[in-house]
């Protein structure tokens, strides 16, 4: 390989500058001839043209060339080609030159792709350099992308077991955004990111779609129970029953609350339905309650007016009397209606304690009266009487016989039925 001559490229690149067509001629048959160092050729001809334009024609294939292998030399100071595929350029260029047809400085051309290859050896080092450059950057580009996917990766890794289903899978919209928008690695470093990227995604996927299937099912079971319930609800709306309704009520909504959770939607529209029919309800139970507490409340002052009548019919004079006059304000009392139960209590209680004496007064006299129990009084006075004779003569006996341990038991025998004796006549005396 000939030396670098800087003097040589120099006057190469200045004939190159030079006016091409100064080489060259068109003769009169049409035909176009260049001047070279060894003499003058033929280069072809421009039929139906001017000689000037023939001549032009000739000569933009030359600068072409020219301008070809000025880019080349550049390309080779700057290092972007790589030493072999310069010099398979210069050889292809070297061959352009000498078969073309071209008008201008043909020597000087040709003496400028000779002096291109001397160029690249004196930039192998450049292009060393610059290759050097590229592939530490093209690594330290390559580390960063792979710490981008790396980064993407394990947060879809760390959202897959995530269990907020809309928040997660819109940050794995996102991050499957990023990932198509971030650069490519080489085949296999891709291929295996992206095998762990989608395993994540299609774990949440697969977990999220079995929690909505199932929430769908439980939602159908939840939506059917609270159906069951305002129904019932409706049927219940229009009832007078107010006790008895009221405590179906408040277990329906306890079967309500107990039945969970449906979809948001259907559990609004239920929910509205339910509360209509118990509106409804208890706004007519309300109703009727302020009705029935001003009539309460008048009830109230009869019975206090008539309780005072009632316990003015003690002391007893004549029973018989207070009988009658009792059984007849009992009377009036239970045809007075509705009354507080919390006020009416005391004012039972008064009556019952009336009640009670007149019962008692009863009992009293009956006791007194009775046949049988007077008879029974009479039984035991005779009985006693007896017994306490009969103790007498055996003791009067006993003694007569000397026998004054059986004397002194008949006599004490004697003796403590006529205790008894004395208040067994007390008993009778009260029936006289």
């Amino acid at each position: 390989m000939s030396e670098f001559n800087p003097t040589h490229q120099a006057s190469a690149a200045s004939a190159l500058i030079g006016d091409p067509s100064a080489f060259g001629r068109v003769g009169e048959d049409g035909t176009v001839y260049v001047r070279t160092s060894s003499g003058e050729k033929a280069v072809g001809s421009y039929p139906g043209k001017t000689a000037e334009e023939a001549l032009g024609y000739f000569v933009r294939k030359f600068e072409v060339l020219a301008a070809e292998v000025a880019l080349l030399a550049a390309r080779i100071k700057s290092g972007a080609l790589v030493p072999s595929d310069a010099y398979a350029a210069v050889k292809k260029l070297r061959d352009q030159v000498k078969e073309l047809n071209g008008v201008g400085d043909l020597d000087a051309l040709s003496a400028s792709v000779e002096q291109i290859e001397p160029l690249i050896e004196g930039h192998r080092e450049a292009y060393e350099a610059k290759k050097a450059a590229e592939t530490a950057a093209k690594s330290a580009r390559r580390e960063q992308i792979l710490v981008e996917k790396e980064k993407i990766v394990a947060e879809a890794e760390s959202l897959a077991l995530s269990e907020s289903w809309k928040v997660t899978g819109d940050r794995l919209k996102v991050l499957l955004d990023e990932w198509k928008s971030a650069p490519r690695l080489d085949k296999k470093a891709d291929a295996d990111l992206w095998k762990r990227f989608s395993s994540s995604r299609n774990k949440f996927d697969k977990r999220r779609r079995t929690h909505f299937a199932a929430l769908e099912s439980t939602q159908k079971v939840v939506i059917d129970a609270k159906k069951a319930i305002v129904e019932e609800a409706e049927k219940l709306a229009t009832s007078t029953e107010w006790v008895p309704t009221a405590k179906h009520f408040k277990v329906l909504m306890d079967s309500w609350k107990a039945a969970g959770r449906g979809k948001p939607s259907d559990d609004a529209k239920m929910w509205a339905r339910f509360k209509s029919a118990q509106d409804q309800f208890f706004a007519a139970k309300n109703a009727d309650l302020e009705k029935r507490d001003a009539t309460m409340a008048t009830n109230l002052i009869k019975r206090e007016e008539l309780v005072a009548q009632i316990e003015a019919l003690l002391p007893i004079k004549d029973l018989n009397e207070t009988k009658k006059a009792l059984r007849d304000l009992l009377n009036t009392w239970s045809k007075i209606g509705m009354t507080h139960r919390d006020k009416r209590a005391a004012l039972d209680s008064r009556v019952h304690a009336v009640e009670t004496v007149v019962k008692e007064a009863e009992a009293e006299i009956w006791r007194k009266t009775d046949p049988a129990a007077k008879a029974r009084a009479q039984e035991v006075v005779k009985q006693l009487t007896d017994s306490i004779e009969n103790y007498e003569k055996v003791a009067a006996k006993s003694t007569a016989a000397g026998n004054a341990k059986k004397a002194s038991e008949a006599l004490e025998s004697a003796a403590a039925r006529k205790v008894w004796l004395e208040e067994a006549l007390k008993g009778l005396a009260e029936f006289n």
